[in-house]
């Protein structure tokens, strides 16, 4: 099954995938005769919906989007032994008669995803087709409105983000100017994309501000910004550590290098921001930090210490949230091609919470937070987030 275990994940994960069928039962006493499984975003999460085929109705399952090759594997094993994989750029065909020797076929793609009848076209925010003034200028759509492909992956990821966000936007105050400030915001790709999505499409009084330490980039920015009318978005030049204002009823911070995060989250607390969207990159600091003799087998390898300080840092900043009255959620976002981060940090905080639920909550939290501190031996840069979170200035 070695085949199928390294071929179901490099489908499933490449962002490309349009459905695979499963047919041809193993077994006579089966009770349906085919399943489809499909990509699918259900409140903003990215997740598989298999749908079962029966002689006289039809099911749906939803599967979290880590867990997706799994269950593929487990369906060839026991219950089908051909696949038809469909994906944007090929077909691919397997014959599993014996899953442990299955027959891999590969020919150029038939149809694609606004081609497939029997499949719901994607609905993204943000649609392919109508030109978007921001998408153009950033040159990933066309002046018709087409997204460019080399740009799928780029536009793909703006309209997740979009969906994250606005399934955010609750805990947003619901009238008055909404004070945003994207921190490392880069060439600015998603902080346009929120000003687009709050300024114009929902005709929200906004005041987004990105901030970044690359002077070209800010210069960048500002005149795209200023071609396209956005009055009330800015772009500084500025390191976050040292970024001082009175505060944002939300803050981004999407790839922030390392300690960027940390001060990114530790600002978005200080001000009691209602929403926090951070994904975090290049956690190091604590790599050279961590001491346990529990774990040393396996962290004497390198590459697995390297990813298991990504999870410690982020484990770590989640819990010091909680500690500070934050709703903490671990989801995944949509990585690109230059980076596998895709662990997105979103942090809400209450508008209404049991008070006695919320101390016992922070308390946990807490000890949680010291007694990882204490088995690994780490002193992180979120340490400095001291201040609980209460009701914003």
């Amino acid at each position: 099954m070695e085949k199928l275990t390294q071929l179901l994940p490099a489908v499933m994960d490449g962002g490309k995938l349009i459905r695979i069928i499963f047919s041809g039962k193993r077994r006579k006493s089966l009770e349906y005769k085919k399943i489809t499984l499909r990509p699918v975003s259900i409140k903003g999460e990215s997740m598989y919906q298999a749908e079962y085929h029966y002689d006289k109705k039809v099911t749906h399952l939803n599967i979290p989007h880590d867990a997706g090759a799994d269950f593929a594997y487990e369906i060839i094993k026991n219950d089908f032994k051909q696949i038809n994989i469909l994906t944007e750029d090929e077909d691919i065909q397997v014959l599993a008669a014996k899953p442990d020797k299955p027959k891999i076929t590969r020919k150029t793609a038939s149809r694609n995803a606004d081609t497939l009848t029997h499949d719901r076209k994607k609905q993204y925010i943000i649609p392919d087709g109508k030109p978007c003034d921001f998408l153009i200028e950033l040159g990933v759509m066309s002046p018709e409105g087409k997204v460019l492909k080399k740009h799928y992956a780029k536009f793909r990821q703006i309209n997740r983000f979009l969906e994250i966000a606005d399934d955010s936007f609750d805990a947003l105050p619901k009238d008055g100017k909404l004070r945003i400030i994207d921190f490392g915001c880069g060439k600015s790709y998603l902080t346009f994309a929120l000003y687009h999505y709050l300024k114009i499409m929902k005709n929200r009084n906004v005041e987004i501000i990105g901030l970044d330490l690359k002077a070209d980039v800010i210069r960048f920015c500002n005149q795209i910004a200023d071609k396209l009318g956005y009055r009330d978005l800015k772009f500084l030049e500025g390191d976050i550590a040292d970024f001082e204002s009175d505060g944002a009823d939300m803050v981004v911070s999407l790839h922030a290098c390392d300690t960027a995060t940390d001060y990114a989250l530790i600002n978005a607390a200080k001000w009691h921001s209602k929403v926090i969207l951070s994904v975090p990159c290049c956690q190091h600091e604590l790599f050279s930090q961590i001491e346990n003799k529990v774990n040393e087998p396996m962290l004497k390898h390198g590459i697995i210490k390297d990813k298991f300080t990504e999870l410690l840092t982020d484990g770590l900043r989640g819990l010091k949230l909680e500690a500070a009255g934050y709703d903490v959620n671990m989801i995944e976002f949509t990585s690109l091609e230059h980076t596998s981060k895709n662990i997105m940090i979103k942090a809400v905080l209450p508008e209404k919470r049991n008070e006695a639920a919320k101390k016992a909550a922070m308390e946990k939290a807490i000890q949680e937070y010291d007694t990882l501190k204490k088995f690994y031996h780490v002193k992180p840069t979120i340490d400095a987030l001291q201040e609980p979170a209460g009701k914003m200035r």
